[in-house]
């Protein structure tokens, strides 16, 4: 591996640090300036396996929290809920994904139209949520029902294509069942932790003979360099989102996408 190539793969991170939890897919993101960059490894691993080191920041900052919880669960009815909520929520996407993970990999991930396409449609439909007059039934994710949970899980299903956003369809599809911004989004950090690191698991264990000693450095720079930017990103989301709601989000995506399109028009 040449010089240019960890250089690359330190934008990549930084870019997958920067948009991991925010509405607007890493995924999708990354793709799409790899595609630009003529940026290449092998069966796509590069993408998902660093994702590592964005679950690494947000576990974190919520271990805290999350050894609170552990520590609740024997006493607790209430954590033992939220618990089950989480696991609820995880377990459509996880199913699907294992079943359609040579589909993901082989087509959607090599199809920067649809994910331009997928980034404006995404846009165009936060925005409309965004502006809509909802009354939250939920403030708080350690209230919400299994039932809320499961189907909040049946949103992130979508996001198994890419350009469509894992932290987008679970907050759309949370503020459409009744909660507010700041716990939707919340929600969806708890549910990255599980989700993210099973497609990790899944992903290193499928290219494991693939996984070259060069690969795995540049790997390991994506992953630090997603580490330190979603350090940043996860300590200030939930106050922005307080204050702006999602809308500065919908209009980034539109603009990336149709920059996208203007990009393989003149660049293919």
């Amino acid at each position: 591996m040449d010089l240019a190539t960890y250089f690359e793969a330190a934008f990549l991170g930084l870019v997958e640090g920067i948009t991991e939890f925010l509405p607007v897919s890493s995924t999708g993101h990354i793709l799409l300036v790899g595609h630009f960059l003529g940026f290449e490894n092998e069966g796509k691993t590069f993408e998902v396996l660093i994702q590592l080191g964005a679950i690494l920041a947000i576990l974190s900052i919520y271990f805290g929290r999350l050894w609170k919880i552990a520590m609740d669960l024997p006493s607790s009815t209430k954590a033992r809920r939220f618990v089950a909520a989480i696991l609820l929520a995880f377990l459509p996407a996880a199913v699907l994904g294992a079943f359609l993970h040579d589909y993901i990999k082989t087509v959607l991930f090599e199809s920067p139209a649809l994910i331009c396409s997928t980034l404006i449609i995404g846009g165009v439909l936060l925005a409309w949520i965004d502006r809509l007059e909802l009354q939250p039934k939920y403030t708080d994710v350690m209230d919400y029902p299994l039932s809320l949970a499961f189907k909040i899980g049946l949103f992130q299903c979508l996001a198994l294509v890419p350009g469509v956003s894992r932290s987008g369809s679970t907050i759309a599809g949370s503020l459409l069942m009744g909660t507010d911004k700041r716990s939707a989004a919340e929600f969806s950090f708890f549910l990255a932790m599980p989700t993210m690191t099973g497609a990790f698991v899944y992903d290193l264990y499928k290219n494991r003979d693939i996984i070259s000693m060069d690969q795995a450095g540049v790997i390991a720079v994506g992953f630090v360099m997603a580490f330190i930017a979603g350090l940043f990103v996860v300590k200030s989301l939930l106050d922005f989102v307080s204050r702006h709601g999602f809308m500065p989000f919908a209009i980034w995506r539109i603009v990336v996408g149709i920059l996208g399109f203007i990009g393989l028009a003149v660049w293919g």
